[in-house]
């Protein structure tokens, strides 16, 4: 899952990158609400963590403006604020989400899971895909309850595929999902992951749609 952080303190937009990356989430950072409203606007992310108090462009005019736009990433709005009012506005503006500064980083990557969780209509962070499971809060993989070793852009496109299971993805929409605005993307890559995920698996889950894409089949 690919993740934007819209943060202007620079030591909390880097805690926070730190925090999501260890926990298998590829990330993209922007300082101010001109340049995270345009990378929110141009790139496909999975959710945004939103400051409501930014320079140049606030956090509430940022998400009025995606909506406007018709843009429905999932948005948790983090605000410094106590008054309710506040988080009432940040919720109609259309923000999925708050939480309040200062705040436990686990907070964070809690309602971060609930939030892509809800937005792919799964209940629970335990998903199921058949006899294939992954446990999104600890990051695991699972075949017949058996624990399968992955490496963490192995789980990232498989995490991205059960979220998304029985839908035809592209290579194209798999390396905007799970790959940072910086890394260096080879769709080469994508075959060679589902490659080892077949064989880790040791199923045939993963179906190839020549000259499409990919499909994680429940069937």
């Amino acid at each position: 899952m690919r993740i934007l952080i819209i943060e202007d303190d620079e030591d909390l937009n880097k805690s926070l990158c730190q925090s999501l990356t260890e926990a298998g989430y590829a990330i993209d950072t922007a300082f101010d609400g001109e340049n995270g409203f345009y990378l929110g606007s141009v790139e496909p992310y999975d959710a945004v963590i939103l400051d409501i108090g930014l320079p140049k462009k606030d956090g509430l005019s940022v998400i009025k403006a995606w909506r406007d736009q018709a843009i429905d990433v999932p948005v948790l709005m983090l605000t410094a604020r106590d008054s309710w009012a506040d988080k009432v506005a940040g919720i109609d503006a259309g923000a999925d989400d708050y939480v309040a500064k200062p705040f436990h980083v686990e907070e964070v990557l809690a309602r971060l899971r609930a939030l892509l969780r809800r937005s792919k209509g799964h209940a629970s962070n335990l998903i199921h895909c058949s006899n294939l499971s992954i446990d999104s809060k600890t990051s695991k993989a699972y075949i017949d309850n058996e624990y399968v070793k992955l490496t963490s852009h192995e789980f990232r496109l498989l995490s991205y595929m059960i979220h998304h299971q029985d839908k035809v993805i592209s290579k194209t929409e798999l390396i905007d999902h799970i790959y940072d605005q910086d890394y260096d993307r080879d769709s080469n890559t994508i075959e060679v992951f589902v490659g080892r995920l077949r064989r880790k698996l040791n199923t045939n889950l993963i179906k190839t749609e020549r000259g499409l894409g990919y499909r994680l089949s429940s069937n």
